[in-house]
């Protein structure tokens, strides 16, 4: 069982993990040892996400997501299967606390007189300053 939140927990069968070779550090290690993560949470399916939280995590995780709610991380920073295991698992956490908060309703606010005023004042300052860097044409008596 791993802990998301206090109301959402996740079965580890829930996750599939793959192991896949590495780019990288590693030396020639990286070319035998399959110590990358491939990490996948199938969202669309899990029953310990409600619908809400499924929407939000579809917003969040962007290309990480697949069209049918597949959710893939993959883990390569470090050179060890287990850290890199742990930080796929880790990524995914992340992801669903972060789906798992609520976001604030935006409350619409005016600009109060003052402050209309005072862009008002700058705006006409700034064309003063524009208008004066013109060139100024001299007016000449050809006739």
């Amino acid at each position: 069982m791993i802990q998301v939140t206090d109301s959402i927990s996740l079965h580890e069968n829930e996750i599939q993990l793959d192991f896949i070779r590495a780019s990288g550090p590693g030396g020639q290690n990286v070319n035998k040892v399959s110590s990358a993560v491939q990490l996948r949470f199938d969202a669309a399916k899990s029953s310990a996400l409600s619908e809400d939280i499924r929407n939000r995590l579809k917003q969040i995780s962007g290309h990480r997501m697949t069209v049918e709610g597949t959710v893939i991380i993959e883990a390569r920073r470090y050179r060890s299967q287990d850290r890199n295991r742990q930080d796929a698992i880790d990524r995914l956490i992340t992801l669903i606390r972060r789906a798992a908060e609520k976001p604030r309703q935006r409350r619409r606010t005016k600009p109060s007189p003052a402050a209309r005023q005072k862009r008002l004042t700058a705006k006409r300052q700034r064309g003063e300053t524009k208008r004066r860097r013109r060139t100024v044409r001299i007016a000449t008596e050809d006739a």
